[in-house]
């Protein structure tokens, strides 16, 4: 027995026919979404980003899986702002590594007008070094992202985290329409955007796809779409959460690439309990991003000899690093 397609002809997704894709046979979604990674994508090629906690701990944010907020008791211990050099080294380093973009996050709830100067430094060294850009620093003025377009970034990541519905079980600082309101600033700034979510929290399947659908839904859709399965921080009110089973993973990713062909899906957070056949699988519908390196932030991520050993397994290889603009 086949089935068709149930892929509409159109870039307006509803959360029915997003859900609808979710309850499909294993199969037939992979299929779909496969044959979709196939005719924009080069699917044996994987973007490396690396990722640099630039400013750690000490959030003023509750958000209920992030070990960085200074609501919970955790063991991270809060820095201050890192400085542009050892920005650069890190970037260096990461682009000795193979990767060709580097991430750098700060834990507060906005950025203020007194680190952009900073944070504009941190972006010209990068730049610099022959790597693409990205940055993540809260919420986000329109005034403040054009700046950092001026310094020369690439991207702006701001999750979206989950469904709207959903959002307040997970977070009460920081209100849904604030999350959208930071990517339509970004997206003014002529930025390219990067905004995902994080599956495994307690939401449902329905909350999944409602997340997707409203990331599908920006005009345009994310270039980068960062897809975080929970990794449960001890002292957050989110660690003794059950995992999601890597399967559903795999689903989210899936339907992830028929939604928005055209970008970046990244296989983030969570990588550490996901055996190789599971990784494979996410590959092969539809990722084609990675966070490179043994940290992500304060979550451990795995170390580069265990990823290049998986691609060569699988016949991956990173995609050319991009020269400098």
């Amino acid at each position: 027995m086949t089935h068709e397609s149930v892929v509409p002809p159109r870039r307006v997704w509803t959360r029915e026919e997003t859900l609808a894709l979710f309850a499909l046979p294993f199969n037939d979604l992979l299929h779909q979404a496969h044959e979709v990674h196939r005719r924009h994508w080069d699917v044996n090629a994987i973007q490396l980003s690396t990722l640099v906690s630039v400013k750690t701990g000490g959030c003023g944010e509750d958000c209920k899986y992030c070990g960085q907020s200074g609501h919970y008791d955790t063991s991270v211990e809060a820095t201050r702002l890192m400085d542009p050099d050892t920005v650069r080294e890190a970037a260096r380093k990461a682009k000795a590594a193979g990767a060709s973009r580097l991430c750098m996050g700060a834990a507060w709830r906005e950025m203020r007008d007194r680190d952009l100067a900073r944070v504009a430094d941190m972006i010209t060294a990068v730049k610099a070094e022959g790597l693409e850009s990205c940055v993540t620093l809260g919420l986000l003025t329109a005034a403040q992202a054009a700046v950092l377009k001026e310094a020369g970034l690439d991207y702006y990541n701001h999750n979206i985290d989950t469904s709207e519905e959903y959002y307040d079980q997970v977070i009460s600082t920081r209100t849904f329409k604030e999350r959208l309101d930071t990517l339509h600033n970004v997206r003014e700034a002529g930025l390219k955007v990067c905004s995902g979510g994080i599956i495994g929290m307690g939401e449902g399947r329905a909350d999944r796809a409602a997340m997707l659908t409203t990331l599908a839904s920006l005009q345009p859709p994310p270039e980068s779409v960062p897809i975080n399965r929970l990794v449960p921080i001890p002292g957050t009110p989110l660690a003794t959460v059950e995992q999601i089973e890597p399967l559903e993973l795999v689903r989210t990713i899936a339907v992830a690439r028929l939604l928005m062909p055209k970008a970046r899906v990244r296989l983030s957070a969570g990588r550490t309990s996901l055996n190789d056949e599971a990784q494979a699988l996410c590959f092969f519908a539809g990722a084609n991003s990675i966070f490179y390196g043994d940290r992500l932030l304060t979550a451990d991520n795995p170390v580069e000899e265990a990823d290049r050993m998986l691609f060569a397994k699988l016949g991956l290889r990173p995609d050319e690093i991009q020269p400098v603009q």
